[in-house]
């Protein structure tokens, strides 16, 4: 899903998955907040991969080149593919895909509105920057799912190749006119407060993803743990920043 660089992390630092985490789909839904629980994650991550199909798309008309143009294409592409595959296994589980969507339809197509792109720049820091740190939330959810359904979230998050392609365009554009990164970094700054927003509203506003944050589903986060996680997420912000060549 979109551009992934997050911070490594060794085999060694990784502790063997235990409880939810252990189990596979027919074990772990036999709860039923929890399969509430993934039924949302699922809604969210599947509205999230049609809107940013539909962004690129968009975005596409701003791109300089032919080339460019086509690479965005193919990053659309893969965007749809990853929202077919979570539609289908939304389906796969008895939900309702469209009715799985709907909850997050306001929030999202929200934060689009208020951080569209003027430029060609903007958008391939917006998909690179913002949509990572939405990247990075589901990601450390996806630690605490069933095998199953943690297989699919992290393959639909995976790195698509293009983030590469993102720091090559913004750090030419830096190195041709510096004055253009104090633009960008305050662009990136907005995008980090709105996604992190974005994400604590999508989680306050559905008991279960909540519930699976804070505790009262099995090995849910405690609210230190929901702290922590916020700092991983800025630490992994702040060295995208510099891959970009900006100051976070």
């Amino acid at each position: 899903m979109r551009f992934m660089e997050t911070p490594d992390t060794s085999a060694e630092s990784t502790p063997e998955p235990t409880g939810v985490a252990a189990q596979d789909w027919a074990k772990a839904s036999a709860e039923p907040h929890y399969r509430a629980a993934v039924v949302d994650l699922l809604g969210a991550l599947a509205y999230g991969e049609l809107a940013a199909f539909e962004r690129l798309a968009e975005d596409a008309k701003l791109a300089p080149t032919l080339g460019d143009k086509a690479e965005l294409a193919k990053m659309a592409s893969a965007e749809f593919h990853h929202f077919e595959q979570l539609r289908d296994r939304l389906s796969a589980i008895g939900a309702e895909p469209t009715e799985a969507m709907e909850p997050f339809v306001a929030a999202l197509d929200g934060f689009h509105r208020q951080t569209a792109p003027s430029d060609w720049l903007e958008g391939l820091v917006k998909a690179y920057v913002g949509d990572s740190i939405a990247s990075d939330f589901y990601r450390e959810v996806a630690a605490r799912l069933d095998a199953d359904t943690r297989e699919l979230v992290l393959g639909v998050l995976d790195d698509t190749g293009h983030a590469s392609f993102a720091v090559e365009k913004v750090r030419a554009a830096i190195e041709a006119d510096p004055r253009v990164g104090g633009r960008l970094a305050l662009w990136a700054r907005r995008l980090m407060g709105e996604a992190l927003s974005q994400s604590q509203r999508v989680v306050a506003d559905r008991d279960a993803l909540s519930t699976m944050l804070v505790g009262g589903v099995a090995d849910g986060f405690d609210l230190a743990e929901v702290g922590r996680m916020f700092s991983r997420i800025t630490e992994a912000h702040t060295k995208r920043m510099a891959a970009l060549g900006l100051a976070a």
